[in-house]
């Protein structure tokens, strides 16, 4: 099946990410119900299965006359989840440089999940980091704080590139100590800092295990060039984009060392992932935004 792709230039020039991202998810909601995963809908988050001996106070006589069952109305009282987002704005985050397509899918893709999560009840907080915190909400479900976040994710998209540097780990380190209460962590980042060296990575994300909470970690790439290397046979200039150190060199004469490399790492990252626990998702900015909110759907349904 052919992924529709994002134009990240349509979507930095679009002046409400807040009704894009709502679009995207009513459009994965009605794709849902075409799917194999129809079995995710989330049409009745909003309420749960009535239990006997309950009162009958708040069954949803609408939905029982559709469905047959009862179901009683959920309130922001019992909102059950608590999500934690975390988004890598360093340097990296900005290739493509023409489109700044990692980080615009990355703030797109949070933006969806807050209106996904919104749907379910459930309470949603955003943190971006590079170095360090940069910024961080508080975590909660009520419309007005979807519609701050959807403000300040409209700010990122729009905000032009700086030089910074990433510190994964350390960030890691420091939400986890300040989460008292056990939360699903999702987490948008290229992991570039840790290309060569990734064992303070897990150190950070044992941190979270450790303390009982839930890792979708989605690794964000354009896998055409940064997996695929698929660059037009001619000599190139590559730039660091959190050093600005630069490299001449012939795609054709690296490719397959580099393919092969490439694999290994990335395969050595997502069984060591899988040891923890954590979920290790390829996020690929050339395919649709169904990547990202699935996995997070299926993770949903089995922490109930």
């Amino acid at each position: 099946m052919e992924h529709p792709t994002i134009d990240f230039q349509k979507v930095r020039q679009y002046s409400n990410i807040e009704l894009l991202a709502k679009q995207m998810v009513e459009g994965f909601i009605t794709g849902l119900h075409k799917s194999p995963y129809h079995g995710f809908s989330v049409e009745f988050a909003e309420h749960r299965l009535y239990n006997n001996g309950e009162s009958t106070r708040h069954i949803d006589w609408k939905v029982y006359a559709k469905t047959d069952r009862l179901y009683t109305k959920r309130y922001e009282e019992e909102t059950n989840l608590r999500c934690q987002v975390l988004i890598d704005i360093s340097s990296s985050m900005y290739y493509p440089v023409e489109n700044y397509g990692k980080i615009s899918f990355s703030l797109l893709a949070a933006a969806c999940l807050a209106q996904l999560l919104q749907k379910q009840r459930d309470a949603i907080g955003i943190s971006t980091f590079s170095s360090a915190v940069e910024w961080q909400s508080p975590v909660k479900s009520t419309s007005s704080h979807i519609h701050s976040l959807m403000l300040q994710l409209q700010r990122l998209l729009t905000q032009a590139p700086q030089q910074k540097k990433t510190a994964a780990a350390q960030v890691i380190h420091e939400i986890a100590d300040k989460m008292p209460r056990r939360s699903l962590v999702v987490i948008f980042s290229d992991l570039f800092e840790n290309m060569q060296a990734h064992e303070s990575l897990f150190s950070a994300l044992n941190h979270l295990k450790h303390n009982k909470h839930e890792v979708l970690l989605f690794h964000v790439i354009d896998k055409k060039t940064e997996t695929d290397f698929a660059f037009a046979d001619r000599p190139h200039e590559f730039i660091d984009l959190e050093s600005g150190e630069k490299l001449k060199l012939q795609p054709s004469q690296i490719r397959a060392i580099y393919q092969e490399k490439t694999a290994a790492l990335f395969h050595d990252i997502k069984l060591k992932c899988g040891q923890f626990g954590i979920d290790f998702i390829t996020a690929d900015i050339g395919r649709d935004i169904d990547q990202i909110l699935l996995p997070y759907l299926i993770k949903r349904s089995k922490m109930g």
